[in-house]
């Protein structure tokens, strides 16, 4: 009898878990646990070591990228699979860094979740193709796309970060409404963001990665 596989999968939307239980049961895994956060999945981690782990990146208080590495200490020989909405490169290789075997989209078709698992499974390392040429170019050029942004943007990412409105934004730094509206268009344009959204999340993630709280 082959023995039972574990996979736990860290996300704050319902609708991620659900997707992720029936995917990973056809990927074999026979139990699927489920956590919210960084104090649950370190729970989860010690009480039922995984041999998989879903790790969403923009998580509210400890994000997934400074959850990695405490990860891989309470269960050594889990392979993480990163499944995130932020597709920035810059993220993605701070991942990879950080000891993540996977990186896989929240926008790619339900297959290429469970294709990434056993690819990860195989020992070997997973990424979308264009995300992994945008990786490599950046590897290769030694850019960050946040070393691109002016003092002024990496500011007004900040304060999108912590979820100041356009106008709220103006009135702290002392702009006007469109000036703050053009920052966040520019910042959309440099950090390949479709929406609002996307720049609070990378915005979170930056500042996880930078150890800013």
């Amino acid at each position: 009898m082959n023995p039972a596989r574990v996979a736990l999968v860290i996300d704050d939307h319902p609708v991620t878990h659900f997707g992720c239980r029936s995917l990973l049961a056809e990927a074999g895994y026979t139990r699927v646990n489920e956590a919210t956060d960084a104090p649950s999945a370190f729970r989860s981690a010690e009480r039922d070591p995984p041999d998989l782990i879903v790790l969403d990146l923009g998580l509210p208080g400890v994000g997934g990228l400074q959850m990695i590495a405490p990860l891989i200490e309470r269960a050594p020989e889990c392979r993480i699979l990163v499944f995130s909405m932020n597709e920035s490169p810059a993220f993605a290789a701070r991942a990879f860094e950080a000891g993540a075997q996977g990186y896989l989209s929240k926008n790619a078709p339900p297959e290429a979740l469970v294709a990434a698992v056993r690819t990860i499974e195989r020992g070997q390392v997973f990424i979308e193709r264009t995300l992994a040429i945008s990786v490599a170019t950046q590897n290769a050029t030694h850019r960050d796309p946040l070393a691109a942004l002016t003092p002024r943007e990496h500011q007004v990412l900040r304060l999108i970060g912590q979820g100041l409105r356009y106008e709220d934004i103006a009135a702290e730094i002392h702009v006007s409404y469109k000036t703050v509206a053009n920052t966040c268009a520019n910042l959309k344009r440099k950090l390949a963001a479709r929406s609002l959204s996307d720049l609070i999340r990378i915005a979170i993630v930056s500042d996880e990665a930078s150890g800013r709280h």
